[in-house]
């Protein structure tokens, strides 16, 4: 059977990384190691995640006219995804400063830049594009206006919508944008600022999955780390362990696992078969430097025992 067509709308960043033993504090300047360069932002992170683990992908971004814009577009494209509907900014391209320590924890700040500047303008003529996807997947960085434009089109032209709320808002949503939305992937950081209810056990999480749901949310997965998912998709919540793993660096383990559950449901997978695969796939990500560069392949993912 042939996948269903992923459609992403999201940033692109060119990540620049520093291993370091560990995280400044404000104010201080510390050696670091290893430096490298490589793609990024969580649109882009998800679509190459979603093409490598077997997805029909289309990804639309907004870049700069500059070279980061320029090799972003060309790396999409050696990908093998689809960014013929790729917009052009008067902004510089996005770029994100990581920071990760000898615990694999990291610390990242991004100048948004051309992502900051899709306009719902953007979104209504690209409108044909949403509607002839199956799967809507998107994040939050790109201004919430447009997500939520989109994700309005999608919705009326019978389009799966899923949203992963990162990075977490600093604000609340409008809830207007859950009633468009098939499936919400927050962690637990996220569902606690959507929600305004400390979702730090699995009881907690449960309930705040469940004003989601109230706001018309259909489904939602709560990411839990090590522990694990939160699948609040039936009657009765499922928790779906992690993959006991050495984590090096967790930039991309998120990215991973939406692009991997989008696939998994292109092919029409159950969701609790889906969210294994994409646990499966995550952990992967999380044993390896990097943002793309750490993405698995679907070759990889079916070898795991």
């Amino acid at each position: 059977m042939k996948p269903k067509k992923i459609l992403v709308i999201g940033s692109s960043n060119t990540d620049m990384t520093v291993k370091a033993d560990r995280l400044p504090a404000p104010g201080e300047t510390i050696l670091g190691g290893t430096f490298s360069m490589g793609h990024g932002g969580k649109g882009a992170n998800q679509a190459i995640a979603a093409k490598r683990l077997g997805g029909d992908v289309s990804f639309i971004c907004k870049v700069g006219k500059d070279s980061f814009g320029e090799m972003s577009l060309k790396k999409y494209r050696e990908e093998g995804i689809d960014v013929s509907a790729a917009m052009y900014s008067e902004c510089p391209s996005g770029v994100a400063l990581i920071t990760v320590d000898a615990g694999a924890e990291n610390s990242i700040v991004v100048a948004s830049g051309a992502n900051g500047d899709i306009t719902v303008e953007d979104i209504r003529g690209i409108a044909p594009v949403i509607a002839s996807s199956s799967i809507l997947l998107m994040q939050l960085e790109i201004p919430v206006e447009a997500v939520i434009e989109a994700a309005k089109i999608a919705h009326e032209a019978g389009v799966y919508v899923v949203l992963n709320p990162a990075p977490a808002p600093a604000k609340a949503l409008p809830e207007e944008l859950f009633k468009y939305v098939s499936l919400v992937i927050p962690n637990e950081t996220e569902i606690s600022l959507l929600t305004g209810t400390e979702a730090d056990s699995e009881e907690t999480a449960v309930q705040a999955a469940g004003m989601l749901k109230a706001a018309g949310a259909k489904s939602v997965i709560v990411t839990l780390g090590s522990r694990g998912s939160l699948v609040c998709d039936g009657a009765e919540p499922v928790v779906i362990p992690a993959r006991k793993v050495e984590a090096v660096d967790t930039t991309a383990a998120g990215d991973t696992f939406c692009g991997a559950l989008c696939v998994a449901l292109a092919e029409e997978k159950p969701m609790m078969e889906a969210v294994k695969f994409a646990t499966r796939a995550s952990s992967l990500t999380v044993t390896r430097m990097g943002a793309a560069d750490s993405i698995p392949f679907r070759t990889e993912v079916e070898n795991i025992n």
